[in-house]
C-alpha cells in the first residue's frame, strides 16, 4: 500500500466509529493475560479505537491511558468503558504525550501497521519503563472454515500484516520477540456481517454505488449460507507477539 492511501484509509475510520463500536471483535481474556501477565500494570493501550481491547484490559484489572488520533473513536470508547480505571485522550503513536518510562506496558491491537514505524518505535520504547512489556495482538478471520472463505472472494482476502519481529529485535531496544495464538468466535446476523464488512478501512474509502454493492453482496452471501436463526459464527485466529524492553 503506497503512503497517500495508508493515510486515507487510516483517517477514514472516524466516519464510521459507529459501527465500528458496533461491529468489531474483541480479544479473548487468555490473550490479555498471556501479553501483560498479571495485573495490576499501567497500561498504554495504542491505536485503542473504540477500546476493544480496553475494555479486556480493564477487566483483567489494569489501570489504562487510551490513545488514540480520532475524537470520534475515544467518544465511544469512553462511553462503553465506564471506569475510573481508564483515561482516553487523542494521540498519535509518532509523537507520544508521555514521559519516559511512564508505562509497565504498551498494548497495540490491529493498529501498528498504521504507525509511521521509523518514528513509532523510539516512542514506544521511550515511554516503556526498562522490563516494561510491548504487545501486540490483531484478529484474522479463519479462512479455512468454508463460509468465511466464500466471504473472501466477496471482499477480498485479509492482507497479511507487517511483521514487527525483526524491526524490534535491530533497534536494540527490545529483547526476543515470543509469539502466540488464540480462537475467538463472534456471533453475528445478518446486520452485523455487513457492519463487519462496513467498518473495513478499505470499504470506507470506496464511492457510495460501489461500497453499496459489496455489502448487497455480503448480504446475499449470508442469507444463503445462515444455518438457522441463531445466526452464524465468524471464528477468527488471535496473533499475539509480546517482547520486553531492555535496559537503558
Amino acid at each position: 500500500m503506497d503512503e497517500r492511501r495508508r493515510v486515507e484509509q487510516a483517517r477514514s475510520f472516524g466516519s464510521v466509529a459507529d459501527v465500528y463500536d458496533r461491529a468489531r471483535p474483541t480479544y479473548p481474556d487468555a490473550a490479555v493475560h498471556w501479553m501483560l501477565g498479571e495485573p495490576p500494570r499501567r497500561v498504554l493501550d495504542l491505536g485503542a479505537g473504540t477500546g476493544a481491547l480496553t475494555r479486556p484490559l480493564l477487566t483483567a484489572g489494569h489501570v489504562v491511558l487510551a490513545i488514540d488520533p480520532s475524537i470520534s473513536m475515544l467518544t465511544h470508547l469512553r462511553r462503553r468503558a465506564n471506569s475510573d480505571r481508564v483515561a482516553a485522550v487523542a494521540g498519535a503513536a509518532e509523537q507520544l504525550p508521555l514521559r519516559a518510562d511512564a508505562v509497565d506496558a504498551v498494548t497495540v491491537a490491529a493498529a501498528y501497521h498504521w504507525f509511521d514505524e521509523d518514528l513509532a518505535l523510539p516512542e514506544l520504547a521511550r515511554v516503556l519503563r526498562p522490563g516494561g512489556v510491548l504487545a501486540m495482538t490483531w484478529n484474522v478471520r479463519d479462512e479455512s472454515v468454508p463460509w468465511v472463505r466464500r466471504l473472501s472472494t466477496v471482499i477480498g482476502h485479509q492482507s497479511e500484516l507487517p511483521d514487527p519481529s525483526g524491526t524490534l529485535g535491530l533497534s536494540g531496544r527490545f529483547g526476543p520477540v515470543e509469539w502466540q495464538r488464540f480462537r475467538l468466535y463472534q456471533p453475528v446476523d445478518r446486520a452485523g456481517l455487513i457492519d463487519l464488512v462496513r467498518s473495513r478501512s478499505y470499504v470506507t474509502v470506496l464511492g457510495d454505488a460501489e461500497r453499496e454493492r459489496l455489502l448487497g453482496r455480503v448480504g446475499t452471501l449470508y442469507d444463503e449460507e445462515r444455518g438457522d436463526a441463531l445466526g452464524l459464527q465468524m471464528p477468527y485466529v488471535t496473533h499475539c507477539l509480546r517482547a520486553l524492553r531492555l535496559d537503558r
